[in-house]
């Protein structure tokens, strides 16, 4: 058992391992059939304290909930990590810069025990995982491939498969992060 809320990179990718396309869109992700209630969708929000993601994400959270019309979805403390001014659109997310060892912490004491959900992208999530952070991957994996794009995990990292489970067209893999990869 840690002394520290496990942080946990909860995502989706393609089958050829990209999160966004070029245009860090998440279009294919929206066209997919999945169930929220099943393996990979929500269940990691009820035991999710904080969460953490990356600028990119963020905006592209941003601006979906302003074309759908739909407020701010996380109750939980959200650290968002940039290395450029961004405005805030709820009281819960907090603008965080450098490397991630800093304000961990911080994130940690938000989290209150809980699990720190790592929302995106793939180069924090990354960043964590060298920082020695990040103990799990959930990958939901689509039927879908993109040629191009963001990255699922853009760094060489063992992880160990610890379950793998189906919801509708996904794949869901959950791995425990082992460390670098040599070489």
């Amino acid at each position: 058992m840690t002394d520290r809320p496990r942080a946990r990179y909860v995502t989706a990718t393609t089958l050829d391992g990209f999160l966004a396309d070029e245009r860090d869109s998440l279009d294919w992700l929206l066209e997919q059939d999945h169930d929220p209630d099943g393996a990979g969708g929500h269940e990691h929000m009820t035991g999710a304290g904080a969460l953490v993601m990356g600028a990119t994400t963020y905006r592209w959270v941003v601006d979906h909930l302003a074309e759908t019309g739909e407020p701010w979805p996380y109750e939980q403390p959200t650290f968002v990590f940039t290395h450029r001014e961004l405005a805030t659109v709820a009281p819960t997310v907090r603008v965080v810069a450098g490397d991630p060892a800093g304000p961990w912490p911080e994130i940690v004491e938000a989290a209150d025990g809980r699990d720190v959900w790592v929302v995106g992208g793939g180069a924090l999530a990354a960043d964590l995982a060298e920082a020695g952070l990040l103990d799990e991957v959930i990958v939901s994996v689509a039927p879908v491939t993109l040629g191009a794009g963001r990255p699922l995990f853009p760094r060489r990292f063992d992880l160990r498969l610890r379950d793998v489970g189906r919801n509708r067209a996904f794949v869901v893999a959950h791995y425990d992060v082992v460390g670098p990869r040599a070489g």
